[in-house]
């Protein structure tokens, strides 16, 4: 992976991904927000890299880089002697391959299941012809990418709608969000930050508050930044601090992005979200994950299912998330999950692209009739 200074994306709005077709070149989250530099892509190797040293990060923001990364290497492959089917076996032990990056965002095994039956239709249409499939791959590939930031924009409109109507106001709300869901975890505009961003647009933000989102910080390094450029008034808040922020009276409502949703509504998340939603109920605040479709995993009936990544003891034991300088005792063990699982029952609602998914009665979510409603397609 080369590295390259660029410029943030088209009128002025970030962008982690910049893509066109056979180039694609992701901004280093890593090094944000004292350093703007974007990393080349070449290949699915460079892909698997990225997405596991986190240069990317954020469930959508993954899908799409995986993607994109084996598309880029297809698309400048100098040659290749094979049949069509040796193309769908080539692009199928890839997608494996890059699957194994990160395994708690579903995004990422969604796309590549979506992916599969691109490659397997196509395999069939075009007999022999290897190149059929690969093209096949790469429009699909990109299609992901297009999709991403009308999915966010849908999310934005309609979470915003919800929120104020659920609690009745029209100005002065403030909103608390963890880790960074917005256009630097995705293709564009975001998800729970982007439903703050559609409520700063109706007037209504009083203050946004994001936490630091420890280890990594992707709270102080990303999201701070983000709403910094885009003016969207803001504070940062220690994650110890979140409680006290909502007993003070400061906190409107709750809204965080997901990496997995189980069928009955149970949500994980970066590490810290459980503890702001144990929080939030006990201060009768709201508290609502925004995510797209794909972030819905209908095949697992709860959380317990959920497979959580540990990260490097090294996020804890040195400062800037195991890039700085030693910071604690030498010999000391660690435990470093990446998420945890929110319970379906402190979840006040789920905001997707297609509306928002509320409770039935007290507790309880019927994500599948959603799902089927939405998509127009019964789920087994």
């Amino acid at each position: 992976m080369a590295a390259n200074s660029n410029s943030t994306g088209v009128d002025g709005a970030l962008q982690s991904i910049c893509y066109k077709r056979g180039s694609l070149q992701l901004l280093d989250q890593r090094k944000l927000p004292l350093e703007t530099v974007y990393l080349d892509i070449h290949d699915s190797t460079d892909g698997w890299s990225a997405i596991r040293d986190m240069v990317v990060r954020g469930a959508p923001a993954i899908a799409i880089t995986a993607a994109l990364s084996l598309a880029v290497e297809v698309f400048n492959l100098e040659s290749f002697d094979g049949t069509a089917s040796d193309a769908a076996s080539f692009l199928g032990k890839k997608l494996n391959y890059l699957v194994s990056s990160r395994p708690t965002a579903v995004n990422l095994s969604d796309a590549v299941t979506k992916l599969k039956a691109v490659i397997s239709n196509a395999t069939t249409a075009a007999a022999s012809e290897s190149r059929s499939v690969f093209l096949a791959y790469i429009e699909a590939a990109e299609s992901m990418l297009n999709d991403d930031v009308a999915t966010n924009k849908a999310i934005g409109s309609y979470g915003a709608s919800f929120i104020m109507n659920e609690l009745k106001r029209y100005k002065g709300l403030s909103i608390l969000t963890h880790c960074n869901t917005g256009s630097l975890a995705t293709a564009g505009y975001g998800t729970a930050l982007g439903v703050i961003r559609a409520l700063h647009t109706e007037g209504v933000v009083e203050r946004a508050y994001c936490t630091e989102t420890r280890p990594f910080n992707q709270g102080s390094r990303l999201t701070a930044f983000e709403l910094v450029h885009e003016k969207i008034p803001a504070a940062l808040v220690a994650d110890s601090a979140a409680a006290a922020l909502m007993k003070d009276g400061r906190v409107s409502a709750v809204v965080v992005g997901a990496d997995h949703v189980a069928a009955n509504g149970d949500t994980a998340n970066k590490i810290g979200t459980y503890s702001l939603a144990l929080g939030a109920s006990y201060h009768n605040i709201p508290f609502y994950v925004a995510a797209p479709l794909t972030s819905i995993d209908l095949s697992i009936s709860s959380g317990d299912e959920i497979i959580i990544e540990e990260r490097s003891p090294k996020e804890l034991l040195y400062s800037r998330g195991g890039l700085g300088e030693q910071v604690a005792a030498p010999g000391i063990a660690v435990w470093n999950p990446a998420f945890d699982v929110t319970p379906a029952k402190l979840i006040s609602g789920i905001i997707t692209e297609k509306g928002v998914i509320t409770k039935l009665g007290a507790d309880l979510f019927d994500v599948k009739s959603f799902v089927e409603r939405a998509t127009h397609n019964p789920v087994p």
